[in-house]
């Protein structure tokens, strides 16, 4: 029996910066960029859950947010704290919470399987426990191990793969656990809407509200035919998701060709400077993972752009020699990109509705024992690399 959970640590970077300053403990805490007075550029990249009760979330356009904690200060209630993000002192906390992870489960089985997503999400294969109660068992000691040593909650799903497991994870944030068992899983993805598949986004939504579609019951009522007839391939994905249908198997460090990062906005948009900043987020995600997965050099750098008509591009350039620079990794992505921004590579000027960034063509640091210097095994050292 297959059993997957999926580990999500409840607003990552706003919680450690709460922990190391107890001073900001209580308040609503938005790490990311800075508001500059309400002039600042750039994004939220994470909010606490205080912060969410203004209607600041990540992604949000840092003047946004500024001005709904101006609000709030007016009603009298506390003003939002805004802070810098820290990535080198958040990729340790990563390192330490995934490493009590794999301890917690190599308690119980001899090699344990976990595929880290991105700096505060993994997925773990916790088939061998061999039933949902004592996989959940195993969740609330990996649970109580985090809260222990490094005083952060996370969020875990329970289901019998990797897409039922992360729609779980959300269920009951923060410091939920939450199993869906094969017979659940009929009425949890009932449960659901439509915009917690994976993908389908306000444009997607809004095509199936016009059909009358308004739920995930609905949803089920089409065909597979009719969802490709609307979206193309997209259709067939989101005939399974409604299903809870997914295949996708665990990618371990050593089986993964690729690293990519994607987002899909909230609105289609051609801004330039929200799209740049959009891919240098994106840009940092790929290197935090390129650094978390051991990966000492890439020599392929992707893109994909999605319109918003679903037509999707992806270019790629491979460099000459290979490297572990993220800005090198920045400079060939928005080469990629930037045509899309003009009528080089989008004669129409469509609108995007998704952008991602990725790398490929790698080079491990275990990798044939090539690495210069002390030999490692495991994660990589985080701090041996400045650009963090």
């Amino acid at each position: 029996m297959k059993i997957i959970a999926h580990l999500d640590m409840d607003s990552f970077y706003a919680s450690i910066e709460e922990r190391d300053n107890p001073q900001y403990q209580g308040l609503p805490v938005a790490v990311g960029a800075l508001p500059n007075g309400g002039s600042g550029r750039g994004v939220v990249s994470t909010a606490n859950y205080k912060a969410r009760e203004y209607g600041i979330f990540s992604a949000m356009p840092i003047s946004v947010a500024w001005r709904l904690s101006e609000e709030a200060g007016r009603q009298g209630r506390p003003r939002a704290i805004f802070l810098p993000v820290d990535m080198k002192r958040y990729a340790e906390n990563s390192k330490r919470v995934m490493e009590i992870v794999r301890q917690v489960m190599e308690k119980e089985v001899k090699s344990a399987i976990i595929e880290q997503t991105s700096i505060d999400e993994a997925y773990l294969d916790l088939s061998f426990t061999g039933s949902y109660e004592k996989a959940e068992s195993l969740a609330e000691k990996i649970k109580k191990d985090i809260r222990e040593k490094e005083k952060l909650t996370c969020s875990v799903g329970i289901g019998q793969n990797k897409l039922i497991a992360k729609l779980a994870s959300a269920k009951n944030k923060p410091d939920g656990l939450t199993a869906v068992t094969l017979s659940q899983i009929s009425g949890f993805m009932d449960s659901i809407g439509l915009r917690d598949i994976p993908g389908i986004g306000p444009k997607t939504e809004e095509k199936l509200n016009k059909k009358g579609i308004m739920s995930i019951s609905g949803l089920l009522k089409l065909t597979k035919d009719e969802l490709v007839g609307m979206f193309g391939k997209w259709g067939e994905d989101i005939y399974d998701k409604a299903r809870g249908i997914d295949e996708s198997e665990l990618e371990t460090g050593r089986e993964t060709k690729s690293i990519s990062e994607q987002e899909t906005f909230g609105k289609d948009t051609l801004s330039g400077l929200f799209l740049i900043e959009k891919l240098r987020k994106l840009v940092k995600e790929v290197h935090i993972r390129m650094i978390l997965e051991n990966i000492k050099t890439f020599k392929t750098v992707t893109i994909t752009v999605r319109f918003f008509d679903f037509e999707t591009k992806n270019k790629a350039h491979t460099i000459e020699m290979a490297s572990d620079d993220r800005d090198l990794l920045e400079r060939e992505a928005l080469k990629l990109f930037l045509p899309f921004l003009d009528k080089r590579g989008n004669p129409k000027l469509k609108p995007l509705r998704l952008i991602g960034v990725g790398i490929e063509n790698f080079n491990r640091k275990n990798d044939n024992n090539k690495e210069s210097g002390k030999e490692r095994s495991g994660q990589t050292d985080l701090f041996d690399n400045n650009q963090i």
